[in-house]
């Protein structure tokens, strides 16, 4: 069982990257070859399932971390094809970017960061689901 709050946390963050993904497919989708085994963008119920990008957001406690605990946003390209460091690099940067423009307006009260963990982007700030009763 989980706690409502953190399934309403999630949920919105998840509604976020999906947006990400939106925004990478229009930029690098048609660069690269889609996995033999992977559906067109777009054509599944969930993004994750489609597309060259599959974007989650998962909790780490960050112990051994510089920034702490947060989400590590794990963008995994679906393709065969060799994808250069330096194009992985500006994917990254662009999500961090889109990031930063959207989750201000998901989570308009909580003070985030988005940031890179050493080769991972993480977000950071306040993560509370706030009080209880």
């Amino acid at each position: 069982m989980r706690h409502p709050a953190l399934v309403k946390w999630e949920k919105a963050l998840k509604s976020v990257l999906d947006e990400v993904d939106i925004v990478l497919e229009e930029r690098y989708g048609g660069k690269y070859d889609l996995h033999p085994a992977r559906r067109p963008h777009g054509s599944t119920s969930n993004r994750s399932h489609d597309g060259l990008f599959d974007i989650r957001g998962e909790f780490t406690l960050g112990l051994g971390s510089t920034a702490g605990r947060g989400y590590i946003v794990d963008i995994d390209l679906k393709t065969l094809e060799n994808v250069p460091g330096d194009v992985i690099e500006r994917i990254e940067d662009d999500a961090i970017t889109e990031l930063r423009q959207r989750l201000p307006r998901v989570f308009p009260d909580r003070e985030l960061h988005i940031e890179r963990d050493g080769n991972v982007i993480k977000i950071t700030g306040d993560l509370s689901l706030g009080k209880a009763h």
